[in-house]
């Protein structure tokens, strides 16, 4: 099953030096050499911002396009906005990036791999498919 990675997962994967390995890198890399990671033009966006210069940008950049983005439909789009729509009527909150991703979670069978835990909130509205790590570490 594809995953898509959130921007929580991400950072924390690319703000650790090389040397620095965790139960996530294997995941991470586990998920890359399956094929299974999706990458969302908003999650490449929230990645790619706020970075300090321009190499960084570049070297960043570089290195996510070998993730191509998961095509965005209108539907997509409905999607997020009922979901927004049903979590708000439960008193949930969350950013129009996060129930996109939900809804191209939902929409596409995919799992959603993120640290955010809004999302633990969302699942509990939403058929919403979490992945779970295999190397906890």
């Amino acid at each position: 099953m594809k995953v898509i990675v959130d921007t929580s997962v991400w950072s924390e994967v690319l703000r650790r030096p090389r040397g620095d390995r965790t139960g996530l890198h294997d995941e991470m890399e586990e998920l890359i050499r399956e094929g299974r990671v999706v990458m969302l033009g908003p999650i490449r966006q929230e990645l790619l911002s706020g970075l300090r210069n321009d190499q960084q940008f570049r070297r960043l950049r570089d290195g996510l396009r070998s993730f191509p983005d998961h095509r965005l439909e209108v539907g997509d789009f409905e999607e997020a906005a009922v979901c927004f729509n049903r979590c708000r009527a439960k008193g949930l909150q969350g950013s129009n990036t996060d129930f996109l991703i939900c809804s191209v979670g939902i929409r596409n069978g995919f799992e959603v791999f993120t640290f955010g835990r809004d999302f633990d909130g969302f699942g509990r509205v939403l058929a919403l498919k979490r992945y779970v790590e295999r190397f906890r570490g």
